[in-house]
């Protein structure tokens, strides 16, 4: 590796390093995490803080997080953002249900949230689940409902790169249950999830076609176990009837 690609993986080593340990973190703290010597550590952290990458805060004695990095998220939450018709569609289903509603794209080998409709009402969102992250395709049924519509090769692609781990007590952890889920899903035109990405935890999606007839994102519902066994098809059919108004929005 050259000279400035070490010291760009070093900057961003630096920044992960800021981001687990919270402000106030030294930079001796940071050199002993990353094993590097303490003159560099400091050397990158100036260069960081020039940039608004980090912020060095005086009452603490150590640093955190810049708004440069906030700056980057809100950028990444626009880019993913779908269209505006996608979303009153989204907005639509949620006032009618009253429930966390959400959309999901492909962005490159991973399945992101694009969209959150939300209100403190509803069942708390996982802490997993924000826009502009990816999520785990095969714990939630917007992944699921995504996986479904892959071909084989482009499916090993997103799961080579996701993995399978076991998140909570239902999840489908091996590929061949997987792909037997994958059968169903793309069977009934919808996914469900139980107890699969978080515990005590339900929720429903359905396909969302672009203007070429493929699946370009996926629609779908996130509330508690218990109020998803009383309101399931209410849910569903909700979902499905949503779905099919944003396809050709995306």
């Amino acid at each position: 590796m050259s000279a400035d690609g070490s010291s760009i993986t070093r900057a961003l080593r630096v920044v992960e390093a800021v981001a687990a340990a919270g402000d106030g973190v030294t930079a001796k703290a940071i050199a002993r995490r990353l094993g590097c010597p303490l003159p560099t550590v400091y050397r990158t952290l100036g260069t960081l803080v020039d940039e608004g990458y980090l912020v060095r805060l005086h009452d603490v004695r150590g640093y955190g997080l810049g708004y440069r990095i906030a700056d980057l998220n809100r950028s990444l939450a626009e880019q993913v953002q779908p269209p505006r018709g996608v979303r009153r569609v989204l907005h639509e289903v949620h006032r009618e249900i009253g429930a966390l509603s959400y959309y999901a794209v492909f962005r490159d080998v991973e399945i992101v949230v694009a969209h959150i409709e939300e209100c403190t009402e509803c069942n708390p969102r996982p802490d997993a689940l924000r826009v502009g992250e990816p999520m785990a395709p095969h714990a939630t049924a917007g992944g699921k409902v995504m996986l479904a519509a892959l071909r084989p090769a482009r499916l090993s692609e997103l799961l080579a790169n996701a993995g399978l781990p076991r998140l909570a007590p239902r999840t489908v952890a091996d590929r061949r249950a997987l792909d037997r889920e994958l059968m169903r899903v793309r069977s009934a035109g919808a996914a469900v999830e139980v107890d699969e990405f978080v515990r005590g935890q339900a929720g429903v999606a359905a396909p969302v076609l672009g203007s070429d007839g493929e699946v370009s994102g996926a629609l779908g519902v996130a509330v508690s176990r218990a109020e998803f066994t009383r309101r399931r098809w209410e849910f569903e059919r909700a979902v499905r009837q949503a779905a099919a108004r944003a396809s050709g929005r995306s």
